[in-house]
C-alpha cells in the first residue's frame, strides 16, 4: 500500500481547509500523477484516476468542450474498495489560461472529501451493508468561464479484515502486520507536569504524584477541540485516561523493594502507593501524523490512592464507610487497582476497582469482629496477615499521616471511627471521573454494588428507555451483574456542562441485577433488592439488614439468590450495532466435572463453563484457555429480565482436542489463551458500524510456551448463529461426564485474525481509537514482570527501536499503531 504522509486526510471533525493554494501536497497518495503543466506540454487530454490504496482503477467516462481552443477534462477510472480504507482521486485537464478544478460527490453514501478544491481529492470509504456505488465528479474551468466535467464510479463493499495475520512469536517488541507503524507515546514514569525531570528509570525516580504510573490498564479517549473543549469528534488532540492496576516492584527501586526490621521504608512505600490510579494526560497528532503527549498540558492529571474522593448512592453516610480519616462514612482517599472500565455518553469516564482486597493486612483481630463482619471479610479475601506490599508497616515521618496505617484493616480501637477496620469497604466500587476538569472529584458510584470489579460498559442509550451498564466480577467462580438506572435517557444530558451531576441523575438510584444462565441457552437477571428473602434477615449465610448491606456485600446477595458462577467474568464489550453484550471468561483453575465431588472451592461445569481439561505441558485440571461468551436481551432492550446466551469463542491452542477442547476451530493465525481486554470499534467510523469489528486481548500464562501475549480482531456474527454441542470432560480418574452447551458460528480466516503480539512477559490491556479509526491505542502492561533489577527479563519499550542497552529496565506503556495507507485501523 502506498503511504499516506502530511495531513492527506486531515480533521475527521470536518474542519478542513480547502484553499488549494496552502493545501498540502498528496503527491505521496499517486505513484504516477498527472501534472497540468506536463499535460499542457504534451497537447493531449489527461485522465483522472481513482487510487485505491495506491492502485489505479480502469478507465470509463470522459467529456469535452467544442471551443476551438478548447478546455479538456477527463475522468477515466472505476473501481472497487472496501470499508474502511482510503481512496484518492485524481483528475487532470488542459486549458488556455487560468485553471480551477473541483470534486463534488454525486451518488451513494456521503463521504468527506478532503482536497476537493483540487485535481487530487481523497475520502475514506463509508460503511456500508452491501456493495455500494458512489459517485464523484470533476469539473475544471479555464479562464473564460468555460468547463469541462467527468465522472468516476467506486464501488464500495463491506468491511473486512485488511491484514495478514501476525505469527505466535516471543519477541521483545509489539509485533504488528506488514502495513502498520508502532509508535511509543506514554511510558512508567515519563513526567505529566512542567519541571518534573525525565524518568532516569534506574529506580532512583521520585515524584510519581506527577508522573505515568505503572501497569496501564483500559484506557479511553475523550476529544478536545482547538481551543481545549469537550469535542467529541476530534481525533488530533484530546485526553487519554488510563487505568494503572498494580506494579512491577522490583523495577521502582535501586536494587529491588527492602523491609528492614519488617518495615518497609516510607519513600518506598509513597513511590508505589503513587504508582496505581489514573493518569489523563493530553496527546496531540503532530501535521505529520506522528503522535506525542503535552508535559505541561494543564489537563494532565494524576488520581492516585491519596486523591481525595466523595461516595455517592445507597451507601454514603452509612456504618459501613465510617473510619478514622471519614467518621460520617461520606469521604474517602483514592483508588486501587483499577483495571477495565466504562464510559458514559455525558463523557465521563468510569474506572472500575478489582483486586483491592489483597493490599489490605487484617488477621488476628477476629475476637473483635461480629460473625457477619468475617463472613464478609472471609468472602471477599480481606485475610492477609500483612498486605500485599506491607505498607501498613511504614512508620511515617509525619505521625498525623495515616496515609500508611489505612492499609491495616484490624480492628484494634475502640470503634470504627478510631481504626480503619471499615477502610477495605471504601473500595471495590466503580469510581466516575470527569475528565476534562483537572480539580473535580472522582466520586465513588455505590449504587452499582461492591465487588472485583473488572468493567463497566454501557448498553445502548435509547431516548425514553433506562440504560444500563454491565460489569464482571474477576475471580474464579464470580458472577456477571447488570445495574439498570431508575431514570428513563434524555439525549439532552449527553451535552449538559456538569457532567458528575448527570451521573448523580442516573448512577446513584437502580437495580443492580445478577445473571443466572440457564441450560437451554436463555438467561435471566435476578434482582439484588433488600427486603423479600432470601435477601432479608431471614437469610442464614449472611442477614441481611438493608439495601446498603447488600450493596456492601454484593458477592453475598449473588450467592444468595443463586446466580451462576463464571470463569473469571472479566470485561464486558457491548456490539454498537446490536447491543449485544461480550463477556471475556479468563481461565478457571477450580473447575471439575459432574463426575467430581467439589470441594468448597470448585464448581462443577455448566452450560455456560463448560470444559474441564488438561492442557499441556501443565498436570493441572480446569479451564486454563478461558471463552467469551455473549448475550442478547429480550427485545434488544436495556431494561429486560431476561435473555438469549451462547459462546462466541472458546480459547485454545489450535493443536489441542478439537471435539472437547477446540471447540471453536481455532488454527495458528487465531488460537488464544485467557482472553480479557475486549472492545468494539467506534461507531462513528466504519470499525464501528453495520457489523463492528471486535478487539480482543490476552492476559495469559497457559499460552506462554508458544507466544507472549496478544492481541486478535474479530468480525463476530450473532447470538445463536452457531449451534449445540456436548462436551466430554473427565474427572483426574478418568471418569467421563458430558456437558450441553451452545457455540457461535466457527471463526474463519476472514472473521478473526492475529494483530498484534506483544513483548516478553507483557499482558495486553486496554483499547481505543480516535473517533475517525485511522489511530489505535494500545497498552502493553508489565513486560519482563518476571525479571530482577540486575537482570531483568525484557527490556522493552526500549527494544522496539532496536536493542537495548545491557540491563535496561522494562517499562509498561501506551502504544499508538497506525495504517501506513490512512485507512482505519484492522479494515
Amino acid at each position: 500500500m502506498t503511504e499516506i504522509t502530511g495531513t492527506a486526510f486531515g480533521y475527521s471533525d470536518g474542519d478542513v481547509d480547502t484553499n488549494s493554494s496552502t493545501a498540502t501536497s498528496l503527491g505521496t497518495l499517486i505513484e504516477k500523477r498527472y501534472s497540468r503543466r506536463e499535460t499542457l506540454r504534451s497537447g493531449g487530454t489527461a485522465a483522472a484516476a481513482a487510487f485505491l490504496g495506491g492502485g489505479v482503477l480502469a478507465a470509463c467516462d470522459n467529456a469535452a468542450d467544442t471551443d476551438p481552443a478548447p478546455i479538456v477534462a477527463s475522468v477515466n477510472s472505476t473501481g472497487a474498495t472496501t470499508a474502511g480504507r482510503p481512496v484518492t482521486l485524481s483528475g487532470s485537464a488542459t486549458d488556455n489560461g487560468a485553471l480551477t478544478s473541483a470534486w463534488v460527490q454525486t451518488a451513494g453514501p456521503t463521504v468527506t472529501l478532503l482536497g476537493a478544491t483540487t485535481d487530487s481529492a481523497s475520502f475514506i470509504a463509508p460503511a456500508v451493508a452491501a456493495a455500494t456505488a458512489l459517485t464523484f465528479q470533476y469539473t475544471a474551468t479555464d479562464s473564460t468561464g468555460k468547463a469541462s466535467s467527468g465522472t468516476v464510479t467506486v464501488t464500495v463493499s463491506p468491511a473486512v479484515i485488511g491484514f495478514n495475520a501476525v505469527a505466535k512469536n516471543r519477541n521483545d517488541i509489539v509485533t504488528v502486520p506488514d502495513g502498520y507503524t508502532v509508535t511509543v507515546v506514554t511510558r512508567l514514569g515519563d513526567p505529566l507536569a512542567a519541571g518534573v525531570s525525565a524518568y532516569a528509570n534506574n529506580g532512583t525516580d521520585t515524584n510519581f504524584a506527577q508522573r505515568i504510573g505503572d501497569h496501564g490498564d483500559a484506557l479511553y479517549w475523550y476529544g478536545l477541540s482547538a481551543t481545549g473543549t469537550r469535542e467529541d469528534s476530534s481525533s488530533v488532540r484530546g485526553l487519554l485516561v488510563q487505568n494503572h492496576e498494580n506494579i512491577n516492584q522490583q523495577y521502582l527501586h535501586p536494587a529491588g523493594a527492602t523491609s528492614p526490621g519488617g518495615i518497609r521504608p516510607e519513600g518506598e512505600a509513597q513511590k508505589e502507593i503513587d504508582c496505581h490510579g489514573l493518569s489523563v494526560t493530553e496527546y496531540v497528532q503532530s501535521a505529520n501524523r506522528a503522535w506525542s503527549y503535552v508535559q505541561g498540558s494543564t489537563f494532565n492529571r494524576r488520581i492516585t490512592p491519596a486523591t481525595p474522593t466523595v461516595f455517592n448512592g445507597p451507601v454514603r453516610g452509612t456504618d459501613f464507610l465510617k473510619t478514622a480519616h471519614s467518621a460520617d462514612g461520606t469521604t474517602g482517599r483514592g483508588t486501587i487497582n483499577n483495571c477495565a472500565n466504562g464510559v458514559t455518553p455525558w463523557a465521563t469516564n468510569l474506572t472500575c476497582e478489582e483486586n483491592w482486597a489483597g493490599y489490605f493486612r487484617r488477621s488476628g483481630d477476629n475476637a473483635a469482629r461480629t460473625a457477619k463482619e468475617l463472613t464478609a471479610l472471609g468472602r471477599y479475601g480481606v485475610t492477609s496477615g500483612t498486605g500485599s506490599y506491607g505498607w501498613s508497616t511504614v512508620v511515617p515521618a509525619d505521625s498525623a499521616n495515616t496515609l500508611f496505617r489505612r492499609w491495616d484493616a484490624r480492628a484494634t480501637g475502640a470503634s470504627a471511627t478510631t481504626d480503619f477496620r471499615n477502610e477495605p469497604n471504601q473500595f471495590g466500587w466503580i469510581v466516575e471521573i470527569d475528565p476534562y476538569v483537572a480539580n473535580s472529584v472522582p466520586r465513588k458510584r455505590t449504587a452499582l454494588g461492591r465487588m472485583g470489579h473488572e468493567g463497566c460498559w454501557p448498553g445502548l442509550f435509547v431516548a425514553g428507555r433506562k440504560p444500563a451498564w454491565y460489569m464482571g466480577d474477576d475471580a474464579v467462580n464470580e458472577y456477571l451483574y447488570k445495574f439498570v438506572s431508575n431514570t428513563a435517557w434524555a439525549a439532552a444530558d449527553a451535552n449538559a456542562a456538569d457532567r458528575l451531576a448527570i451521573g448523580d441523575k442516573y448512577l446513584d438510584a437502580g437495580t443492580l441485577y445478577v445473571a443466572v444462565f440457564n441450560a437451554d441457552g436463555t438467561g435471566n437477571w435476578r434482582p439484588l433488592v433488600f427486603g423479600t428473602a432470601p435477601l432479608d434477615g431471614s437469610n442464614a449465610a449472611y442477614p441481611f439488614a438493608s439495601q446498603a448491606d447488600i450493596l456492601v456485600n454484593t458477592r453475598l446477595a449473588a450467592d444468595a439468590v443463586g446466580a451462576t458462577p463464571m470463569d473469571r467474568p472479566e470485561w464486558t464489550a457491548v456490539n454498537p450495532a446490536n447491543g449485544e453484550v461480550y463477556l471475556t471468561l479468563t481461565n478457571n483453575g477450580n473447575r471439575v466435572t459432574g463426575a467430581d465431588t467439589p470441594t468448597a472451592a470448585q464448581r462443577q461445569t455448566n452450560a455456560a463453563n463448560p470444559r474441564v481439561y488438561v492442557d499441556p505441558p501443565s498436570t493441572s485440571r480446569g479451564n486454563r484457555n478461558g471463552h467469551v461468551v455473549r448475550l442478547r436481551e429480550t427485545g434488544d432492550s436495556t431494561e429486560a429480565l431476561t435473555f438469549a446466551w451462547d459462546i462466541y469463542l472458546f480459547g485454545a491452542g489450535s493443536d489441542l482436542n478439537a471435539t472437547n477442547i477446540n471447540l471453536s476451530g481455532l488454527t495458528a493465525d487465531n488460537d488464544f489463551s485467557s482472553p480479557d481486554g475486549l472492545w468494539f470499534g467506534r461507531p462513528t467510523n466504519a470499525s464501528g458500524l453495520i457489523k463492528p469489528v471486535l478487539w480482543l486481548q490476552t492476559d495469559d500464562g497457559a499460552f506462554t510456551d508458544q507466544t507472549n501475549n496478544q492481541m486478535l480482531l474479530g468480525l463476530p456474527g450473532t447470538v445463536n448463529d452457531g449451534g449445540t454441542r456436548t462436551v466430554t470432560n473427565t474427572t483426574a480418574a478418568g471418569v467421563a461426564s458430558t456437558q450441553a452447551t451452545r457455540v457461535g458460528a466457527t471463526p474463519t480466516a476472514a472473521t478473526l485474525k492475529r494483530f498484534l503480539v506483544g513483548p516478553v512477559e507483557c499482558e495486553i490491556t486496554g483499547v481505543d481509537s480516535t473517533p475517525d479509526g485511522r489511530t489505535l491505542f494500545v497498552g502493553i502492561q508489565h513486560p519482563g514482570e518476571g525479571g530482577t533489577p540486575a537482570a531483568p527479563t525484557s527490556a522493552w519499550p526500549a527494544s522496539q527501536s532496536g536493542t537495548a542497552p545491557a540491563g535496561t529496565r522494562p517499562r509498561s506503556a501506551v502504544v499508538v499503531i497506525t495504517k501506513n495507507d490512512g485507512g482505519v485501523v484492522g479494515l
